[in-house]
């Protein structure tokens, strides 16, 4: 049951001409000019988090990891295998066209997130047409060693090889996110290089509790914490390498126990009995800070709502939002196991794709283990 919910926030996220019928149905037509001021088609895609913008750089992790997850466990997907399918489709479809639209031009993104963070509204009222955007990026040896080994992986030039034992990339590290991609790289590799199996076990030593070299704080309540804004992001990617690991080494029963108890976490045994997935339980966020979802849809209220009278009218309330965002992971509790459940509190009540992304892998690995 959780894989189906977690699916959905694609549907949710999705920039596009809406179908009739389709899953979120307070959603609606959005970015058909996204690329227009540059004179190119930069429709679909996905918007990144709460807000109305495409990054592609996280978008593109997002992406990565969902086909990673299956890859690894799309047998255990069962029918969600399609949805997860065409999810991905819908991504790289954008992602392509980014790249190839205009020869010798790399279009990184939709949108002005300066103007968007100044304005609370749905993304069915923008008017933001422009064919841009920045994010913060902290180094790209990372990026090289992970396009690099997915290169390999796919076509098994031993040139892609050579490349990764060039790179020197041996920082240590115990993170892993759309922006420090390390960890993913190793564990990705450590089937087939013994020097990358030594440093993604280097990797599981500082995450797993009671290790010896640990580095990871955990809470009271046994939620791994690694930072303030969007913890949950941190642990759904470190739960998918856990268990990727596990997977691949076999042996690693701790490991897959580890992942499995984050999992748990997420879903609701944890100290508040709050599940942090939408609309899965009894308990689950109610206000999260997503334009889209806290602010009535077009069907229901047709005429438009400008950036001040949605914050006024939408942002600053303590109403429930008017529309659930089925499936979707927010930013996750504080370090004392606290949510407040506020929408004014990006850092811990916002969703992001790249969250759930990483955990589809590791429901549907914990759904098949748990059924054998």
């Amino acid at each position: 049951m959780p894989l189906v919910f977690v699916l959905l926030l694609h549907f949710g996220a999705k920039v596009w001409e809406a179908p009739t019928g389709q899953q979120m149905s307070w959603r609606s037509n959005s970015g058909l000019s996204d690329g227009s001021l540059a004179r190119v088609d930069l429709t679909g895609g996905y918007y990144d988090a709460g807000d109305n913008v495409k990054f592609n750089f996280p978008m593109a992790f997002a992406t990565t990891m969902l086909s990673w997850g299956t890859l690894e466990y799309g047998k255990r997907m069962g029918p969600q295998l399609q949805n997860s399918r065409a999810a991905i489709r819908w991504a790289t479809d954008y992602l392509i066209k980014c790249a190839t639209t205009t020869p010798n031009t790399l279009y990184v993104g939709v949108g002005d997130p300066t103007a968007d963070h100044k304005c609370w509204e749905r993304p069915e009222d923008m008017d933001t047409l422009s064919a841009h955007s920045t994010v913060r990026i902290l180094g790209y040896k990372d990026e090289l060693l992970w396009g690099a080994a997915w290169l390999w992986r796919a076509t098994n030039d031993a040139s892609y090889l050579n490349f990764l034992q060039s790179l020197g990339a041996n920082d240590a590290s115990d993170i892993f996110s759309w922006d420090n991609k390390l960890a993913g790289a190793r564990v990705l590799l450590s089937r087939r290089v013994e020097s990358f199996k030594q440093q993604a076990e280097d990797f599981m030593c500082r995450i797993l509790p009671n290790s010896p070299s640990s580095s990871t704080s955990y809470t009271q309540g046994g939620l791994m914490f690694k930072l303030a804004e969007s913890n949950l992001q941190y642990v759904t990617s470190i739960t998918f390498l856990l268990s990727t690991y596990a997977k691949y080494m076999t042996a690693s029963k701790h490991t897959f126990n580890c992942g499995s108890v984050r999992v748990d976490y997420i879903l609701g045994e944890n100290p508040l009995k709050m599940s942090y997935m939408v609309g899965f339980g009894a308990n689950f966020p109610k206000r999260i800070h997503h334009r889209g979802a806290s602010i009535p849809s077009k069907a229901s209220h047709p005429e438009a709502i400008g950036c001040d009278s949605g914050f006024q009218s939408f942002f600053y309330t303590s109403n429930p939002n008017p529309n659930i965002l089925t499936g979707a992971i927010v930013g996750g509790p504080n370090q004392n196991d606290g949510f407040p459940d506020e929408r004014t509190d990006y850092s811990h009540s916002e969703p992001a794709t790249y969250i759930n992304a990483a955990i589809v892998g590791p429901l549907a690995y914990l759904a098949g283990s748990y059924s054998s």
